[in-house]
């Protein structure tokens, strides 16, 4: 196995098991490891730290494996640790509250860059890392060992296989391919899901825990569901007997399936709107047409796609949050969001209360939200904490 040296005093973060080791922290590579190759990684005075994922053309240079002297990095390796992530879920399943969830959360599972997404009977995986990618044939034998399915569908078409040299990919890995929707069922709400073309691997399976908690507050409601995707969180308020939702998104095609996931459901509500467009835009014609809403619901995607960019998507969280809260009746309820690893809890806090102190409301945090159970963050991985919330009520 090829050795890493890092520079002297650039140890701390490993030491701290911290699984990212980025390239300025190296001080030489012994050899040339091959993109994905395991590498050995020594502290300046040659003490063996652990095994990563060697990766020459990222900022991320390592990924670990695993931490300390003595491990191998092998068939067996990966095969145990998918064994382990699976096993985990184990609670989750036993529930028998949905057929969808997240196998594999990356850092957080001991597989760096690997996520595998459960559907039904199909599960859904993307490859964002050299590392993962050097093992894919391994991987998915073992995801079929310890859950089997009828298909293994590849979603790597993410822009940061770029800064790992990897091209992206789709397509079926093994098994039978995917239908075109797949059916899930979520805490008794029906949802169609297009793996093939959607968002992330099709569905944010993240948000289940706030789904359900939004629904104990939508019980005779008019709601506003913003950056509504295929319609998760207002379906989930129809179910919970909202009077009215509104679905408002950029993408025709996701409303589209927005619509058929609501005639899936046997919901009493008095109306379910759509309206296509640019929701800072549609807001603000809801805002000046005097609108307001009991819940409101603020679900962006990613603003904070870099550190250069966290300032600007702070102003556009604030904008959003702004918009949210004007809109909102008095004792509102306002469930809002970021998915931005970048954009941690306490700015996120500083953002919203900025909002609301330039809306000229008096705010109340009921709870603050995260990813689901089975989307764990490691403890020493503070950036696998990347989709955080609050629930506040307006007076």
């Amino acid at each position: 196995m090829t050795d890493l040296t890092l520079h002297p005093n650039r140890d701390y973060s490993v030491l701290r098991r911290h699984p990212w080791i980025f390239s300025g922290a190296v001080a030489r590579v012994d050899g040339a490891p091959a993109p994905g190759d395991p590498v050995r990684v020594l502290a300046s005075d040659g003490a063996v730290l652990g095994v990563g994922a060697y990766s020459p053309t990222s900022q991320i240079r390592v990924r670990m494996w695993a931490f300390g002297a003595g491990a191998a990095v092998d068939a067996a390796f990966v095969d145990g640790r998918v064994a382990r992530a699976v096993g985990a879920r184990a609670v989750l399943l036993a529930e028998d509250a949905t057929n969808a969830f997240r196998l594999v959360n990356a850092e957080a599972d001991g597989l760096p860059g690997l996520i595998a997404d459960r559907y039904g009977e199909w599960i859904v995986c993307q490859f964002t890392a050299a590392g993962t990618e050097r093992w894919k044939a391994e991987i998915v034998a073992a995801l079929q060992r310890y859950s089997p399915c009828r298909g293994v569908y590849e979603r790597s078409d993410v822009d940061v296989r770029e800064h790992e040299g990897l091209l992206p990919v789709t397509g079926v890995l093994a098994g039978e391919p995917p239908p075109e929707r797949i059916e899930i069922v979520e805490n008794g709400c029906r949802y169609l899901v297009d793996v093939r073309e959607g968002h992330k691997t099709g569905f944010y399976l993240d948000q289940r825990d706030n789904r359900q908690l939004v629904k104990r507050y939508s019980n005779g409601c008019d709601v506003l569901n913003a950056f509504s995707y295929t319609g998760g969180f207002g379906i989930a308020a129809v179910a919970a007997g909202a009077a009215s939702v509104t679905h408002v998104d950029l993408s025709a095609p996701s409303l589209e399936l927005a619509k058929t996931n609501t005639g899936l459901n046997t919901c009493h509500v008095e109306e379910s709107r759509f309206i296509q467009g640019n929701v800072f835009e549609v807001l603000r014609k809801f805002r000046d047409e005097g609108r307001s809403f009991d819940l409101v619901v603020l679900d962006p995607p990613k603003f904070a796609e870099s550190k250069n960019s966290l300032m600007k998507a702070a102003r556009g969280y604030k904008d959003i949050n702004l918009l949210g809260i004007k809109l909102l009746r008095p004792g509102g309820v306002l469930a809002t969001f970021s998915c931005s690893g970048l954009m941690t809890p306490e700015l996120f806090h500083k953002v919203v209360a900025d909002a609301a102190v330039d809306a000229g409301r008096d705010m109340q945090v009921v709870t603050r939200l995260q990813q689901a159970e089975d989307h764990p963050e490691g403890l020493c991985f503070p950036e696998g904490l990347y989709l955080k919330g609050l629930l506040c009520r307006a007076w």
